[in-house]
């Protein structure tokens, strides 16, 4: 029987959270950890640096943020929905294919019915994509006399976003972070629909893929990693199980059997002990599933930026603290990239986290090293709770 530390352990060593690497990071590391968590969520807020971006530095430390946007342009990575909008392998495109062909079923992401109503203007864009290539959505100039925001989307970037959630179109590089729009059988000539495999298929796949990304899960967990039908990913784990899919291993304090992933049968024979103190983005495949993270971690996670700020309890953007194979807390933080200094607003410890010095000391060290990738090299932690801690916290990173 694995103890709740060693389970912890496995999901943190197969995400790539238990250490950092021994070397400097490149642009195959960059997309080789995307290839290990399977899916690179993309968020646009960047009062520290955007999602994507931020879930790679904390596993590889200091690299060039330009490689991911030249590997989805070299045509390593696409772009879909999965967790939710993300970077992922173009060798899963296949398994992604199904949900564009039934792209209603995606929910809000595309509407059938407008898409048939504005069926002049959606052959319109295309043949003009066909014609004159890639296209932003800021290429198009507003004429219906409304501001914007997200639910006025000018009809042009609807028909954008409803092409490409049904895989008619596909990014094919980003811009100053805006997506670039072009012709799926230009950004992905090799496809072929009748290469199309089995939605069984699929989902035996993804489920596979969900549990060797996650190290050690339960059944119930599986689902969310790329939100596939709860009921249906049940039913194939299911099956997957009684195959001999997974090593079955027991873990104290859980109910039911956890499963791993064959490929990671190694991670089950060798003692691992988590060195890594990093923060983490609100959108890291760690504490995305807000269920896994407060079961496997005792840590209840919820991201206040879409709070009314009176109503906030921890901050506006809250980043996990991973510490050595726990989650000991949550920082509210900003770089201010003009004026060069990374701010922590309020920075709050679990209640049972005893701030010893050899736990300030590493705290500051991520704090630290966060700020020097920012090249926000100053900082400045104004608040804390405890109290003391954000004395400590200043006077261990020496300023």
């Amino acid at each position: 029987m694995l103890s709740q530390n060693q389970a912890r352990a496995i999901m943190l060593a197969a995400q790539g959270l238990a250490r950092r690497p021994d070397k400097k990071a490149t642009k195959g590391d960059v997309l080789e950890a995307i290839r290990r968590m399977s899916a690179l969520q993309i968020d646009t807020i960047h009062v520290v640096a955007r999602s994507p971006y931020f879930v790679l530095w904390s596993r590889l430390g200091d690299y060039e943020q330009q490689w991911l946007d030249q590997l989805l342009a070299e045509g390593k990575l696409f772009e879909y929905w999965s967790h939710e909008a993300c970077f992922l392998p173009v060798e899963d495109f296949p398994l992604y294919r199904h949900r564009m062909l039934n792209a209603e079923s995606l929910g809000w992401k595309y509407s059938a019915a407008w898409f048939a109503s504005h069926r002049e203007e959606i052959t319109s864009l295309l043949d003009f994509i066909r014609r004159g290539g890639p296209v932003r959505a800021a290429d198009f100039e507003r004429t219906d006399g409304k501001s914007g925001g997200w639910w006025e989307w000018k009809t042009e970037k609807r028909a954008l976003e409803m092409l490409f959630t049904a895989g008619e179109l596909m990014i094919a590089r980003r811009q100053n972070f805006q997506r670039v729009y072009d012709l799926r059988e230009r950004v992905l000539p090799s496809w072929d629909d009748q290469q199309l495999p089995p939605i069984e298929e699929v989902r035996r796949k993804l489920a596979l893929k969900a549990v060797r990304a996650l190290g050690i899960t339960t059944a119930k967990w599986v689902s969310d990693y790329f939100r596939t039908d709860k009921r249906e990913t049940m039913a194939t784990v299911s099956a997957l199980s009684d195959e001999g899919a997974f090593i079955l291993v027991e873990v104290e304090g859980w109910k039911e059997p956890a499963l791993v992933h064959p490929h990671n049968r190694k991670l089950l024979s060798k003692k691992i002990e988590p060195e890594l103190t990093t923060l983490l983005s609100p959108f890291d495949p760690l504490v995305w599933d807000r269920v896994r993270a407060r079961q496997m971690f005792g840590f209840d996670y919820k991201l206040e930026c879409y709070t009314p700020a009176p109503q906030r309890r921890y901050g506006y953007f809250t980043l996990p603290i991973l510490r050595r194979g726990s989650l000991i807390g949550r920082l509210d933080a900003k770089a201010h990239r003009k004026e060069g200094f990374f701010e922590v607003k309020i920075l709050h410890m679990e209640k049972d986290v005893r701030a010893t010095d050899e736990l300030i000391k590493d705290v500051a060290a991520a704090i630290g090293e966060c700020a020097a990738w920012h090249k926000t090299p100053a900082v400045i932690v104004r608040e804390s709770q405890p109290r003391a801690v954000a004395r400590r916290v200043m006077k261990a990173t020496g300023i």
